[in-house]
């Protein structure tokens, strides 16, 4: 791959330590890697040289928004009718019966469907936490329709374990054989993990949540993924319910269940934690585990407002997530970003939540919960993750601080994104993918799955 270069941005926004933001900024890449950045006048030496300039004038170019929470099998049963007024276990149980019908080409089509709204609104990474396994699904089948978009992808391994009839909440047809989840787990990782810096695909090993596995698979998946070296995920004090059943069926806080079973960490990231208390933030500041904050999700299932400012300021690491396409509903991580801005100026007062703060959570932010060093901002000796974001049109014309201006009137969609160097999106459309491909795969899925509505 020859030398390209991205210049006359109005700002280039590093995300580095310094947080620079530089006026008509420019950046180089080769193979994939940053090898300058610079302002455009800087990096003319270069232009000679570039096999392709790209001319980011009237835009802004920041690293690509990295998504820490997804379940993108549910992209399929958005707004669906019984699932729109209910909180979280009552959503769950109307939309379970549905899911136990999916076959593999379902989760291929939905996956493709998922990663194709977060590459047009900017994203060039994305976690996703899948745990339905029905008719002859694997993770492979997500994995196989990630490579298709083109976006750095980490795949968890999810499982559930405990049925209705063991007191768990999803039905039995969904749940695993805990011998058969560690066995498959196994597998996955062998096959498909990459630890390298540059990694396009990394699994890791996440139990849906603490009602929906046993103690013993919890404690297990801890010690096989630190066996393997990856990390783990699941969901955790994400709301009322979700505390008072922990207090019930554990004796405990949800954050103490985590840490006597070895989910504390730096190679541990939680979603959710709306519940948690000062002892349990403290606790994961701590510990270095992360949090995958997701504000939109949140405010859909009546979850409460996340203690988002005071795990910033204790120093909890932290990233942005859109969650399942179910409970969002939608995949735009600039308007997770705005959101999480806002929920936490309601509950502090307008001067304590910057929109640049709200920016640093979804880019490199989400990176360091992901563990990932090498992507996140825009600096040399990085991967080329970024994207170029047209402030001139119709949504964002007027922002006077155009860097604020993505979160506070954000771009419906990204004009450009690369990942690894390589064009994801370019003038607001798919790149490696056809969008008619696409839109046809989810619709065909759609058909069948309506019958069972």
């Amino acid at each position: 791959m020859g030398l390209t270069l991205v210049r006359h941005a109005d700002a280039l926004v590093c995300m580095d330590d310094a947080r620079r933001e530089i006026a008509d900024g420019a950046m180089a890449w080769r193979d994939g890697v940053i090898v300058a950045v610079g302002t455009s006048a800087e990096l003319a030496p270069l232009v000679d040289d570039a096999d392709e300039v790209i001319d980011a004038k009237g835009c802004v170019v920041t690293p690509g928004l990295v998504n820490t929470h997804h379940h993108l099998y549910q992209t399929l049963t958005r707004a669906l009718p019984g699932a729109i007024n209910v909180s979280l276990f009552g959503w769950l149980r109307r939309l379970y019966p549905i899911w136990a019908q999916y076959r593999p080409e379902d989760v291929f089509a939905a996956t493709q469907l998922g990663l194709a709204e977060l590459a047009l609104s900017g994203c060039t990474m994305s976690s996703d936490h899948h745990y339905l396994f029905p008719d002859g699904v694997t993770l492979d089948d997500s994995i196989h329709a990630a490579a298709q978009v083109g976006l750095r992808f980490h795949a968890t391994r999810g499982s559930m374990s405990v049925g209705k009839s063991k007191g768990g909440l999803p039905p039995d047809s969904v749940v695993e054989e805990e011998p058969a989840i560690l066995a498959d787990t196994i597998r996955v990782i062998d096959r498909f993990h990459d630890p390298r810096d540059g990694a396009m695909l990394r699994v890791a090993v996440a139990p849906c949540s603490p009602f929906s596995v046993s103690t013993d698979l919890m404690r297990d998946a801890a010690l096989l993924a630190r066996d393997k070296g990856v990390m783990l995920h699941t969901h955790l004090a994400e709301d009322a319910d979700d505390l008072a059943f922990s207090l019930e069926r554990f004796g405990c806080r949800p954050g103490e269940y985590a840490e006597g079973l070895g989910w504390t960490g730096p190679d541990v990231w939680h979603a959710h934690c709306v519940q948690l208390d000062p002892a349990e933030i403290d606790l994961f500041a701590r510990t270095g585990t992360g949090v995958a904050h997701c504000p939109c999700s949140n405010c859909r299932l009546g979850s409460g407002i996340a203690p988002l400012r005071a795990m910033m300021d204790a120093g909890v690491p932290l990233g942005l997530g859109v969650d399942g396409s179910a409970s969002n509903d939608s995949g735009h991580l600039l308007n997770e970003a705005r959101q999480a801005m806002l929920l936490q100026r309601v509950t502090h007062g307008a001067d304590r939540f910057d929109p640049r703060e709200a920016l640093y959570l979804a880019t490199r932010g989400g990176a360091q919960v992901l563990g990932r060093s090498d992507v996140g901002s825009l600096e040399v000796g990085k991967r080329a993750d970024f994207v170029i974001w047209d402030m001139a049109d119709i949504f964002s014309t007027g922002a006077w601080d155009k860097v604020a201006g993505l979160v506070l009137s954000p771009p419906t969609g990204a004009r450009d994104v690369f990942v690894e160097g390589r064009a994801v999106v370019r003038g607001g459309d798919l790149a490696q993918v056809r969008r008619d491909d696409v839109l046809r795969a989810a619709n065909r899925s759609l058909d069948r799955l309506k019958t069972f509505a």
